[in-house]
């Protein structure tokens, strides 16, 4: 495998590559674009803004109607995507790596030449506002976005990613591109590929499509983030089973201490089925399906949570466990053995999930955003490894305060 390789434009776009030289893994290729722009950089009557100009983004430009834009990838087999998050919102592209050209052209149509039919964007105000009631109808999807407006109370970071279905209806053409106008610049784009193609011939490719757009830099900052104080919630629901998170405010995507949060999440409740949560609940009890614990790293701020979901007459038991096993973190240190597991479970999940170029293309162009650079595999491997017991006590001490936890339930 190939280093990685960057181009930068002289308008801020920035390229990165990684080249596949196997070509068994090389016949099909990953592209995306990544903006560093997310609903937490909407103003409060934009609130749904970014993502529903994900939508809408692909219902024509100057020179394409949304049939031709649709069927430009798909007719070579290949597929077109988009998704909105906190902070980024990504258009993305598999095909066989034959179709640089081509995917790299409707990337540039698309985003600097759609033009957003008044027509298109009725129609579309009713997909997401479907897309709204499908995810009130889904409370262990609600939960989660819910659970943010605890952590992150009268701040962007805290408002759902769809919006409401108030604000969806009173989007128009000219909110769309005025949004577009204050997000949308050069310095924040990154496209990211992972394919077969020679670097030399991509950044061509790239200068000949995204080349001769202007410069156009950003001038706006994030809202920082607020203060904080721990909330209880119940809220009533007609449900089968009660939905709880438990967490707090974690580190930030920069901050030193978030490798080792990382890890100690991770050996709490992350996707093994021999993390700490799921032996103490699950497979010694059998309280519940649902449980895991997340934590996700934004610019300046992170979000921990714990989710269960379960019987209604097991969940005060089961939230009891869970202050149970965060207590002894809190108090107790990892023996060395159970850090060497932890680190070679980590380490090796995350090696795992390398295997998919996919994941591959979106890291890298996360990286290039947030860092500047891109760490290899064997940088984080060594960061891991350089996490100590002490460090683990730490972190666990200061994220699992319980005066600092925040809790709500749906039951």
């Amino acid at each position: 495998m190939a280093e990685y390789q960057v181009h930068q434009l002289k308008n801020g776009i920035r390229l990165v590559h990684q080249q596949l030289s196997d070509a068994s893994n090389g016949h099909v290729a990953h592209l995306g674009l990544i903006i560093d722009t997310g609903s937490r950089d909407e103003l409060p009557h934009q609130n749904g803004l970014a993502h529903f100009i994900e939508h809408v983004i692909f219902k024509g430009t100057e020179r394409r109607k949304a049939y031709h834009i649709l069927s430009r990838l798909e007719d070579i087999g290949g597929e077109l995507n988009a998704f909105t998050s906190k902070e980024e919102t990504v258009i993305e592209a598999a095909f066989l790596a034959q179709h640089y050209a081509r995917t790299l052209e409707l990337f540039a149509d698309i985003v600097f030449h759609s033009v957003f039919p008044e027509k298109e964007l009725k129609k579309e105000q009713e997909v997401v506002i479907d897309e709204i009631n499908a995810y009130k109808d889904t409370p262990s999807e609600q939960i989660f976005d819910d659970f943010d407006c605890l952590l992150f109370p009268d701040h962007p970071l805290g408002k759902n990613i769809l919006g409401t279905k108030k604000l969806v209806k009173s989007f128009n053409r000219d909110a769309v591109i005025q949004f577009i106008k204050q997000s949308y610049t050069t310095d924040k784009m990154v496209i990211s590929s992972v394919g077969s193609i020679d670097f030399p011939k991509l950044v061509k490719l790239f200068e000949r499509y995204f080349g001769e757009e202007a410069a156009n830099l950003s001038h706006t900052k994030r809202e920082p983030i607020n203060g904080y104080i721990p909330v209880e919630q119940v809220k009533k629901r007609r449900l089968f089973q009660s939905h709880c998170m438990i967490g707090n405010r974690a580190y930030g995507m920069k901050d030193d201490k978030r490798t080792a949060f990382s890890l100690l999440n991770n050996f709490l409740g992350g996707p093994g089925l021999n993390s700490r949560l799921n032996l103490a609940i699950r497979e010694k009890y059998g309280f519940t399906y649902n449980l895991e614990s997340n934590y996700t790293a934004f610019s300046d701020i992170g979000n921990f949570s714990i989710y269960i979901g379960t019987d209604k007459n097991y969940l005060d038991r089961s939230i009891e466990l869970v202050h149970k096993e965060l207590k002894l973190l809190r108090d107790k240190k990892l023996g060395p053995l159970q850090l060497k597991k932890a680190k070679l479970q980590f380490s090796g999940q995350i090696a795992i999930s390398e295997e998919s170029n996919a994941v591959k293309m979106h890291n890298n162009g996360r990286s290039l955003l947030s860092y500047g650079r891109i760490s290899t595999l064997s940088e984080v491997h060594q960061k891991i490894q350089k996490v100590s017991a002490e460090d683990i006590i730490d972190v666990a001490n200061e994220i699992f305060d319980p005066t600092q936890m925040s809790m709500l339930i749906f039951k």
